[in-house]
């Protein structure tokens, strides 16, 4: 174990010249100061992150379970994506209160609207424990045994850390596919109110046919506010409850940025695989991704023909349909990007030299291994997957049945597709005997569908359903996948020690897990075709060329296009381009400038770049980012809430 330490310890040193690819822990930030400094930075690594004094880590929450969020007052004044807040906004909305039409904002305190269900993490500290965790494991140990070790260490770890209440929790997560692991303890606050919203056709502008997309034109911010006890501690709501005083919170640059400013992102990004095989590639983008675009291509047309035609519907599906958009188009970008890019063949090129140089290693022979697990495991994998797709989300639409915001004929037409393409993609041999039986009483899924869905209110049928796959996924499906998981996860833990071992000067950042990380960069245009050149900055200008009443995702408020003919608009920022390393779960992070100011909150990735969750690419990859400017912009002339602009500390 003290040599992994010792490689890991040895790899993670700065070296003279970096990429500005890596999502770095905080708590080693200090190894990598020199090389930001020497790219613009100007603070210290004391003021990135420190446990001793406030540090930027204190201004920086994760929003939710999936997004990121940032203090910008003393009064606890935070600001997050619009697409975060957007379940929110529309849990608050009714045909007589449309906030997602409308927008919303709070005039005073005491309109603040409460958001039951949220919470927002503030990170006390993060520590690495693989020595606690892996206290007691020998390499006797099978896999099924270490991970049984690594629960019962990390709980009694989380429980020590966590035993002052108020508040904290923790997780212990691994590092480098189990070669570390790290506690992440947090505060946790609960009482959490919706401030401040611009009208969807603002904070969602360009909806899903901009989505992943350059140049963009979107408004996506919200604005809420924490609330604590009276001792500042957390607290169920109350009334009684006051803001929360933050130990730190973000000043608000007005500046601007240009090409070439220094840029850093603070945030909690989701989910990278940047070590796997060339096989799991393979998996992801030629076998899963495809059909689950395909599957997700037929529910987003039946929702679409609903929304149209019928506000209530459309209120009632604009959070779950953006949900399902979303994956959906990420998918087709990073399927694009990988196979533009020849990512499998540069792995499988990775590949051959890491074996040539691993003869006589331990090493040796690992790829293939992988490769020959990753081909049995891929029928099981890709089976979950479309159960994900298809029993699973018919299960969910049952679970989270809210008759405020249900539609039968779209859950009935949906159930049709997904449950056809759960034939056409699992094999027959192992689909469900229930399942099979149910096909052949009802005459086909059509017939099927309507009989499950003739009446909501008794939907004995559909909780049958769900319970019936549900226990065909758990008795036959997880422990296959499981079983084949243990044996890969051993394997690219070595293959992982491997590659540290080969490259002894790559610099090797810990994939993203939802913990808390910074990425630097700068601010830049990308080139993602021959003879195409895209600017960094967007502005008000491309808005108005985009507006088209007739168009839902390009209709702008009336009082936007009046705000724009009064002249001396056109050059207001609104997006901007960075090649900082982002991925799901960094949507609403702060971007920070060379001072440590707020110049911008990051929403998405261009599609070209998507595929950076398997490979970076500094050519193309590039995380898009709304500048505080603009939201600044909205809150005034929109919202005409220059009351939570006075609460801001704004510097040039």
């Amino acid at each position: 174990m003290k040599r992994i330490i010792t490689i890991l310890s040895a790899i993670l040193l700065p070296l003279a010249a970096l990429a500005d690819d890596g999502m770095w822990l905080p708590s080693l930030i200090s190894q990598r100061i020199a090389d930001m400094q020497a790219k613009g930075f100007k603070l210290s690594a004391e003021d990135v992150y420190s446990v001793n004094q406030a540090s930027l880590k204190d201004a920086v929450v994760l929003f939710g379970r999936g997004c990121t969020g940032e203090l910008i007052s003393a009064e606890g004044l935070l600001i997050t994506n619009h697409h975060c807040g957007y379940g929110q906004i529309q849990s608050h909305s009714s045909v007589e209160h449309d906030y997602l039409k409308d927008g919303f904002w709070a005039m005073n305190r005491a309109e603040e609207l409460p958001c039951p269900g949220l919470s927002v993490s503030f990170l006390e500290r993060m520590d690495d424990v693989t020595g606690q965790v892996l206290n007691g494991y020998d390499k006797s140990m099978n896999e099924a045994q270490r991970d049984s070790l690594v629960k019962a260490n990390s709980k009694a770890i989380i429980a020590e850390a966590t035993k002052d209440g108020n508040g904290l929790r923790a997780s212990v997560e691994a590092l480098y596919y189990g070669n570390q692991y790290f506690i992440f303890v947090y505060r946790e606050y609960t009482d959490v109110r919706l401030v401040g919203a611009p009208p969807s056709s603002i904070g969602k502008f360009g909806g899903d046919t901009d989505n992943w997309m350059w140049p963009r034109h979107t408004g996506d911010f919200s604005m809420f506010r924490v609330y604590a006890g009276k001792d500042n501690n957390p607290a169920s709501y109350s009334e009684a409850n006051v803001p929360y005083s933050p130990k730190k919170f973000f000043k608000i640059s007005t500046a601007g940025v240009k090409e070439g400013d220094f840029t850093f992102i603070y945030g909690f990004p989701g989910s990278t695989r940047e070590y796997i095989h060339s096989s799991a590639v393979n998996y992801i983008t030629e076998i899963s991704d495809p059909a689950r675009i395909e599957i997700r291509t037929q529910r987003l047309a039946i929702q679409k023909k609903y929304m149209s035609s019928s506000q209530k519907i459309r209120i009632q599906y604009s959070s779950k349909n953006a949900s399902v958009a979303n994956a959906w188009k990420k998918w087709q970008g990073e399927v694009k990007g990988v196979r533009k890019n020849h990512v499998i063949d540069a792995k499988k090129d990775y590949e051959a030299r890491f074996e040539a140089w691993a003869k006589g290693t331990e090493y040796e022979g690992i790829t293939g291994r992988i490769e020959a697990l990753q081909k049995e495991a891929d029928k099981w994998n890709f089976a979950r997957d479309i159960f994900t797709e298809t029993a699973y989300a018919v299960e969910l639409s049952k679970k989270n049945l809210d008759l405020k915001d249900y539609c039968m004929d779209i859950d009935r037409e949906s159930f049709v597709v997904e449950m056809e393409a759960f034939c056409k993609y699992v094999p027959e041999d192992i689909q469900p005997a229930w399942f099979k039986e149910q096909l052949a009483k009802w005459g086909g899924v059509e017939a099927w569908s309507h009989e499950m869905f003739k009446d909501v209110e008794s939907p004995a049928m559909a909780q049958e359903f769900g319970a019936k796959m549900m226990e065909w996924y758990q008795k036959e499906l997880s422990p296959k996948i499981k079983e084949y998981a243990l044996q890969i996860d051993l394997l690219n833990r070595d293959y992982m020690r491997g590659q540290m071992a080969f490259e002894t000067e790559r610099d090797f950042f810990p994939d993203a897990n939802l913990t808390l990380r910074v990425a630097y960069g700068h601010v830049c245009g990308y080139s993602p075709a021959d003879g195409t050149y895209y600017r960094p900055v967007s502005t008000l200008k491309g808005v108005m060329e985009k507006d088209n009443p007739e168009i839902f995702d390009y209709n702008i408020p009336q009082v936007l296009r009046d705000i724009y003919a009064r002249g001396g608009f056109e050059n207001v920022p609104v997006c901007f381009l960075a090649n900082n390393h982002t991925t799901g779960g960094n949507s609403g992070s702060p971007v920070i400038n060379a001072d440590g100011n707020l110049i911008g909150l990051n929403f998405d990735r261009v599609w070209e770049g998507t595929m950076s969750d398997i490979s970076f690419d500094p050519e193309i990859c590039r995380n898009i980012s709304l500048d505080i400017n603009y939201a600044l912009f909205i809150i005034k002339e929109i919202g005409h809430a220059d009351h939570l602009i006075n609460e801001m500390v704004l510097v040039r």
